[in-house]
């Protein structure tokens, strides 16, 4: 197990369950992870061979995207809740203490993969790769199943 820093160790004395958390909580429970994970990793760069700095996993990135999304952060802004927000961090996995944060460039570069393999793309051309209608229904079927 991974030895949590002082930051996020839990000594806050006072927490409270705020809607952001519950609703993080929830897509945790009901967002098909491992699944779209299957979808998108033949497609993720793998760790090179002549080293350099690995790439992040493809949960942690996924997991970023969908922060994206679902509060309305843009690339930079992004970046700067991984820093400021401690909630965001433990939703994606990652420990600002130990780990190092995704920047700016890394997100955008993840949604450029994500948008090239998708079936339906910006315009709505019809390509190969991940498809997103079918994980987006996942999502959806299992929260109608939970209301």
């Amino acid at each position: 197990m991974k030895q949590l820093s002082l930051g996020e160790s839990g000594f806050e004395r006072k927490t409270k369950r705020t809607r952001k958390r519950e609703f993080l909580d929830e897509m945790n429970l009901v967002v098909p992870w491992a699944e779209l994970v299957s979808l998108i990793a033949p497609h993720a760069p793998a760790p090179g061979a002549k080293g350099g700095r690995p790439p992040f996993a493809v949960e942690t990135m996924l997991r970023i995207h969908f922060l994206q999304q679902w509060f309305n952060l843009s690339d930079p802004a992004m970046e700067e809740a991984l820093y400021d927000m401690a909630l965001f961090r433990e939703f994606v996995g990652l420990d600002a203490g130990e780990d190092n944060l995704p920047d700016e460039s890394t997100i955008l570069r993840f949604r450029h993969l994500l948008e090239a393999h998708s079936r339906t793309g910006r315009r709505g051309a019809a390509r190969s790769g991940i498809d997103w209608r079918r994980g987006l229904i996942c999502v959806l079927a299992r929260i109608s199943l939970m209301a």
